[in-house]
């Protein structure tokens, strides 16, 4: 167990934070009583002067560090036995006064355009003579600073900053634009922190091969990168080698720090999101999402009618010539016989579900679709761009994003589907920082989410009046409770319900 320090420079804790379960052969567990004490302070079950177990303890600034502590339990005839263990006492958040001894070891994690990175672990492990080994971690604030202040002195210790969730936070096709062109020397990728992103497989290069893996995470076909994490740290003080080609050397992701004699304040880091290479990943909770669209991309689509049974192939054809596409299209009444890329496309392009269709791909403008029909319908009514799976967008070569509809065409007209009112899969989830809620309106309206948990009892309501298109909610754990809750979005004429698991 690890705990630290509150401004009012103590910790209050209790036996139930510690213990697992106690057991007797003749008294049921629930009459079992339990105290607690710190090691070596005393002998027998603790009581105070009333004769009243005593149930907690309370450490200061002067007891950073492992402490170790006695749990005991004791049945109805009076026997009693305990067990040991250690809480480590630690004051990331500063609020003690410097102890002798002692050094404190801060910095910053920010992205290269300078934003702190939220909720980034930080790990500091070391030695120092005459002491054991210790270990202690940390969260970033908002601001991306992290801040331990009780590291022996005379200890030799590594900091080592960690983040690997919301894979897809920054990721988009038109990060593959950009790698493509890096590899093809078109538009080489400006800096090596960008180069380290684009490097999906963490195999010291940038090849096809990363855009093959981004691709798989924009299709959903992978929920994370399988050889690499979400983030990556630079020793912000290092400085490479040879800039157009960071991997030509090893480049530290970690600060080694030998013999501390005095506090130290700058060990700061580059955070990394790994795939994405035009920084638009989000860092932190005063960072605004940019969710506007310059307009929408359409692609043109024959409309007309299938019957229960009938194979049909259905072509898609983009009205306009954009860098890049993706979207998810949602399928009902008809299930996938084959996708049949167009050109400069392959298998790869695209990722089929039950009711969906992926895809993502560039330099392209036609592909089709061999469907069979399970029911009898029209096609405007059973096929419909979403951000289900894939965010639907396309991109011009600047990078200004288009929202991305269906435009079915018949000598009556035409009929657009686009996206409808959908709620999204929170991400990440589990829940163990922040997590974001997305959903899409198809008009701009009022809405409400409310977060339950499984008792039914509400747990967090956000109001707000929401734009057309894609929305972000994004809440922190402090904001939830344990365990499994479920969230449900409102609006005047839907309504939808989802899952989410909050983790420790």
């Amino acid at each position: 167990l690890s705990v630290n320090i509150m401004p009012t420079q103590m910790i209050q804790l209790w036996a139930s934070d510690f213990l697992k379960y106690t057991e007797d052969n003749c008294t049921p567990s629930n009459q079992l009583k339990i105290a607690i004490r710190k090691s070596g302070t005393g002998t027998g079950f603790p009581v105070d002067g009333n004769g009243n177990p005593i149930t907690n303890v309370i450490f200061n600034c002067t007891e950073l560090g492992t402490q170790s502590v006695e749990l005991w339990s004791i049945d109805k005839a009076g026997n009693a036995d305990f067990c040991e263990t250690y809480v480590i006492v630690q004051d990331n958040n500063g609020n003690c006064p410097s102890q002798p001894g002692m050094a404190k070891v801060a910095g910053v994690l920010q992205t290269e355009a300078v934003n702190g990175l939220e909720a980034g672990s930080v790990l500091i492990s070391g030695s120092a003579p005459n002491i054991p080994t210790f270990t202690y971690t940390t969260m970033s604030n908002n601001q991306g600073q992290y801040n331990f202040n009780a590291i022996p002195l005379a200890s030799n210790s590594t900091v080592t900053p960690q983040k690997d969730d919301n894979p897809m936070n920054g990721v988009s096709t038109y990060d593959l634009v950009l790698i493509s062109k890096h590899i093809l020397g078109i538009e080489p990728l400006n800096s090596p922190y960008k180069m380290i992103a684009a490097d999906a497989n963490k195999s010291g290069s940038i090849t096809t091969f990363d855009i093959v893996e981004i691709r798989k995470l924009i299709l959903g076909i992978y929920n994370e990168l399988p050889a690499n994490t979400s983030w990556r740290f630079v020793d912000k003080s290092f400085a490479f080698q040879n800039p157009a080609n960071p991997f030509e050397t090893q480049f530290p992701e970690s600060k080694s720090i030998t013999a501390v004699n005095a506090s130290m304040f700058d060990q700061d880091f580059v955070s990394i999101k790994v795939g994405d290479v035009n920084g638009t990943a989000v860092a932190n909770q005063a960072m605004n999402t940019d969710d506007r669209s310059a307009g929408t991309t359409f692609f043109d689509v024959a409309n007309r009618s299938v019957k229960a049974g009938e194979e049909v192939v259905v072509d898609f054809k983009s009205a306009e010539k954009m860098a890049g596409y993706q979207f998810t299209m949602n399928l009902s009444g008809l299930e996938v016989v084959e996708v049949l890329p167009g050109e400069n496309m392959n298998a790869n392009n695209f990722a089929v579900f039950g009711d969906a269709v992926t895809a993502s791909f560039e330099n392209a403008q036609s592909f089709a679709v061999k469907f069979r029909a399970t029911k009898a319908g029209v096609l405007s009514n059973m096929i419909a761009a979403s951000s289900r799976i894939t965010k639907a967008e396309a991109y011009t070569e600047k990078g200004a994003r288009n929202d991305v509809a269906f435009r079915f065409n018949s000598a009556n007209g035409s009929v657009v589907a686009g996206e409808g009112f959908e709620l999204f899969q929170n991400t990440p989830n589990p829940v163990q920082g922040l997590t974001n809620i997305a959903f899409n309106l198809p008009e701009a309206s009022e809405a409400t989410l409310t977060i339950s948990n499984a008792e039914g009892r509400i747990v967090k309501v956000v109001k707000g009046a929401y734009a057309k298109g894609l929305n972000n909610v994004t809440l922190n754990r402090a904001e939830l409770s344990n365990g499994l809750l479920f969230y449900q979005l409102d609006t005047p004429t839907n309504s939808a319900t989802k899952k989410m698991i909050v983790v420790e």
